[in-house]
């Protein structure tokens, strides 16, 4: 049975029993008792407790930590996998990313951190000497997406713990445990007590909890958009920062002299990428009319190759969706589709050779309008739907039309239609001509997909104060 992490040591939930199961075969992969309100409550003044102690630590001993957290995390990473395809029904591949972004990000962050200096800044009379340092905010709750555990850990605790803060985690309960993997690691390297503090269970009771608290200086969530606001909304008890990765609608633009073979390859491979459980996933694909057949029938092509399975079978492309709920739900949206004069062009059904497990065919659907719900909301599944355009204009028009603005794509070869696109879309990430994502470019949305950065020393930077010291000659 797994355990949580608080003030440096395993610590059984105190609450009910709770399952996870594999999403691809519907078996149980783990049990643990559930976190209480009362133990959340404790990881908070455990995170507090250690504070004044770490952010005082030197950042090179700081680094030296996050070093053996990384190297003993790649020393499990065979163990590691195991559960985490195990809890997520990911393919081989698509965990090995998953988690090699974790000791990936924090060597990052410890690089990134270094390179962050003071400034001194003299009075016009010169007068005063000002120095401008960062420090630390304090204490960081981070709730994580149930999506890729390792990867949405890795944003948050690298930053945490290059900056001087110190944390409560709450990984979703439905892929917590490779999760609380890396706690029972920092347990046994001696990790500095109450700097990293793992919890799960019931979301929203501990929620509750720690989002009302005056203890955490800072919320970060990687979710959807309803859980952003309803954090915000419950955690005016006092003034805090928040970081928030929320949900996308992700357009993307296929113009007349765009390389169709690339378009097509990038599009399908991102879309059908973890079941289209992806936050910047292309929902929306918008192709010139001219060029319109010829897409379709190369986007098709490929979807019709993608082979579905888990873990280490051979020539897994695609899992499973997270489960049963969610795939109904995605499900729902092909049929109102279909509904409203939509067609399925690749997939739309639950394969037949998979009785077992949340399996959904790789699903491409044509005629897609803006008035159909499967336009207007976050897909999350593997569905891409395909419209026409004929003006440059007009598309990004359709492209904006939407609450969400986190990701979007383009693909052409004519400079100023690329570079009009590019600035006219309301997104806070453009790719062009392919998607392109590390740990050092910022990532983030613009509307209701959110608020602050992660990855890049953009996202290091909203973990520190920004503060003045005046000193008289």
């Amino acid at each position: 049975m797994y355990s949580h992490y608080i003030g440096g040591i395993a610590v059984e939930g105190l609450g009910d029993v709770m399952s996870v199961h594999n999403p691809a075969t519907e078996e149980l992969a783990g049990e643990l008792r559930m976190a209480t309100e009362a133990q959340a409550e404790a990881a908070l003044k455990s995170a507090e407790k250690a504070f004044p102690a770490w952010s005082k630590t030197p950042l090179q001993q700081r680094g030296e930590w996050m070093e053996r957290l990384a190297q003993a995390i790649e020393e499990k990473r065979e163990q590691i996998l195991d559960v985490l395809m195990s809890e997520t029904g990911k393919p081989l591949a698509q965990a090995e990313e998953d988690f090699d972004m974790l000791p990936r990000c924090l060597r990052y962050y410890y690089e990134e951190a270094k390179r962050l200096h003071g400034r001194i800044i003299e009075d016009e009379d010169n007068s005063y000497m000002n120095l401008i340092k960062r420090q630390p905010v304090g204490v960081v709750v981070g709730y994580l997406a149930w999506n890729f555990p390792m990867l949405n850990l890795a944003y948050k605790l690298g930053p945490v713990l290059a900056s001087g803060c110190t944390c409560v985690l709450k990984p979703s309960p439905l892929t917590p445990l490779s999760t609380l993997m890396i706690g029972a690691i920092a347990e046994e390297i001696g990790f500095p007590a109450g700097v990293i503090n793992v919890i799960t269970g019931d979301t929203l009771k501990l929620a509750a909890v720690m989002n009302q608290s005056t203890i955490p200086r800072m919320i970060t969530l990687i979710g959807s958009t309803a859980a952003g606001k309803a954090i915000i909304g419950q955690s005016n008890t006092s003034i805090k920062r928040y970081s928030l990765e929320l949900g996308g609608n992700a357009p993307a633009i296929v113009l007349a002299d765009a390389d169709l073979e690339q378009a097509a390859s990038q599009l399908v491979s991102l879309k059908f990428g973890n079941a289209g459980q992806i936050c910047v996933s292309p929902n929306r694909v918008f192709v010139h009319e001219s060029v319109q057949e010829a897409f379709k029938a190369k986007v098709v092509e490929k979807t019709k190759q993608i082979t579905l399975g888990w873990g280490r079978e051979s020539g897994a492309g695609m899992g499973p969706m997270i489960t049963d709920g969610h795939r109904s739900r995605v499900q729902k949206l092909i049929a109102s589709a279909l509904a409203a004069g939509a067609a399925i062009e690749a997939g739309g059904s639950v394969p037949a050779d998979k009785s077992k497990g949340y399996y959904l065919e790789p699903t491409v659907i044509s005629g897609v309008r803006p008035d159909m719900d499967i336009f207007k909301e976050e897909i999350f599944g593997p569905v891409l739907s395909l419209m026409t355009f004929r003006e440059v204009e007009e598309v990004v028009k359709e492209a904006n039309s939407t609450e969400f603005g986190l990701a979007s794509y383009v693909f052409g070869t004519n400079l100023q239609h690329i570079l009009y696109i590019s600035e006219s879309l309301e997104a806070g990430t453009v790719c062009v001509n392919g998607p392109h994502y590390t740990v050092a470019l910022p990532h983030g949305g613009m509307k209701e997909s959110g608020v602050g950065k992660d990855c890049s020393t953009y996202s290091l930077e909203e973990y520190y104060y920004i503060k003045r010291i005046s000193i008289r000659k």
